[in-house]
């Protein structure tokens, strides 16, 4: 008896680890408290600063052993949410992915081929406001919200960072050691990309241009698995 309970709890264990590898979950925060929106928060200079659109895409979704990949998702491509708690919550494969990984790879955005073809459905929709023209492509970032720093009308900023051609290619890779207790739990501070931006300066980007490329270029560093 004593042994067919110790099988049934491995198998219990086995199960449990296999579910938390079918989940994909994206936290977003502002430093060390979770975002919410239209909820204040302070730059380092102590001026406040409002977020009331975060949404970007993740796509490629890729897990790796010994720098070697051992498992890939097909149609790889989500739409991030901050509005839409549902979507911070990507299932990457239908059945539970039981095998031994130690990183995530993905990418920020949509990458050239797809955009290529155009329109397409799903979450790559146009009417989630994630897409510009054929010629200009998919937004592959989007946060919107106000800041007192900013000397717009109603304080307000606005970075739409797409691009995926004619050197202004703004789609980005990320690699994240996985940690075994909460192997895909991702976590994006937003917090590090404002300290990095002059919002009195620099408040507005709405297509492809040099400014989406640099914003997208920290774009990678705000992600991290803790």
């Amino acid at each position: 008896m004593r042994i067919i309970l110790v099988i049934f709890c491995i198998i219990f264990s086995s199960n449990i680890f296999a579910q938390k590898n079918n989940i994909l979950s994206i936290h977003h925060f502002w430093n060390d408290q979770k975002i919410v929106l239209d909820e204040n928060y302070f730059l380092q200079n102590q001026e406040s600063i409002s977020i009331q659109t975060l949404k970007y895409y993740i796509s490629s979704i890729q897990l790796l052993k010994n720098k070697k990949v051992v498992w890939k998702e097909t149609k790889s491509f989500h739409l991030i949410d901050e509005e839409d708690s549902i979507s911070k919550k990507i299932k990457i494969a239908k059945k539970p992915i039981d095998i031994d990984f130690e990183e995530i790879v993905f990418n920020i955005g949509i990458d050239s081929e797809t955009n290529y073809k155009g329109v397409q459905g799903g979450d790559l929709d146009p009417t989630n406001g994630m897409y510009w023209t054929w010629q200009n492509g998919y937004i592959n970032f989007k946060i919107e919200g106000k800041s007192t720093f900013c000397k717009t009308r109603n304080n307000a900023f606005q970075f739409h960072i797409g691009g995926y051609e004619n050197g202004l290619a703004t789609l980005q890779k990320v690699s994240l050691k996985i940690n075994k207790k909460n192997p895909l739990e991702i976590n994006l501070d937003i917090e590090k990309l404002f300290e990095k931006i002059n919002l009195s300066t620099q408040n507005v980007i709405m297509q492809p241009c040099k400014e989406a490329v640099e914003i997208a270029n920290k774009l990678p560093l705000l992600f991290n698995i803790q």
